[in-house]
């Protein structure tokens, strides 16, 4: 796998049903968020990390991870989130690498919801590609799909990047502002896009 397009945007953007689109299209599709769901599995490499920085407090009555608790608290506490993503991201990095290693599309797409915002996983990719709509239309949608409060959405959008920041850094935008069959046409054409660019990248490795 020589060509690989890092997808974002927002809380409530849309990144899932895009990437389903692509992986329909043919494209290879990882998330980094189910990385490293997999990896916070009790007896995982992730989950016994947490455990051991954060001790019993983090957990469920059954032993798995308590990700509301974990989820409060750093968004609260920027020091508790920095301590959870060292111990966390190295091993998603880690499990990310292995998986594209083994893929054999001509392209993939890797979803990273904090691709800008963290940066660690930026240097993997060839492009930067983002998905957008209004953040009124992020809150709705966010709310709708978590059961999470507005007040809560807000909190975690006011952690990543501004809209207009977002929009300045990426190669490539989606529009997800109207309705769901929009998408399509829009992915289609980016995914012929990949296909030339990803083609011309091999051709240019020796």
């Amino acid at each position: 796998m020589s060509y690989l397009v890092g997808l974002t945007g927002g809380i409530g953007s849309g990144k899932s049903e895009v990437a389903k689109i692509f992986a329909r299209l043919g494209a290879e599709v990882l998330d980094a968020d189910d990385v490293a769901h997999a990896l916070s599995r009790p007896g995982a490499a992730g989950h016994r990390a947490i455990v051991a920085l954060f001790g019993p407090e983090c957990l469920q009555s059954d032993g798995t991870l308590d990700r509301g608790w974990l989820r409060d608290r750093a968004f609260a506490d920027a020091t508790f989130r920095e301590r959870l993503e060292r111990a966390l991201h190295p091993l998603v990095a880690s499990a990310i690498d292995e998986t594209i290693r083994g893929w054999r599309a001509v392209y993939g797409i890797l979803v990273v919801p904090l691709l800008l915002e963290r940066g660690r996983l930026i240097s993997r990719v060839a492009r930067v590609l983002v998905v957008d709509c209004p953040e009124e239309l992020q809150v709705q949608r966010a709310a709708a799909r978590s059961g999470l409060t507005r007040d809560a959405i807000r909190a975690i959008m006011a952690t990543q990047l501004s809209r207009t920041e977002r929009l300045a850094r990426a190669d490539d935008v989606i529009d997800n502002s109207g309705a769901e069959l929009a998408l399509q046409p829009q992915v289609e054409h980016l995914d012929s896009r990949y296909r030339t660019l990803a083609t011309a990248a091999g051709a240019a490795t020796p």
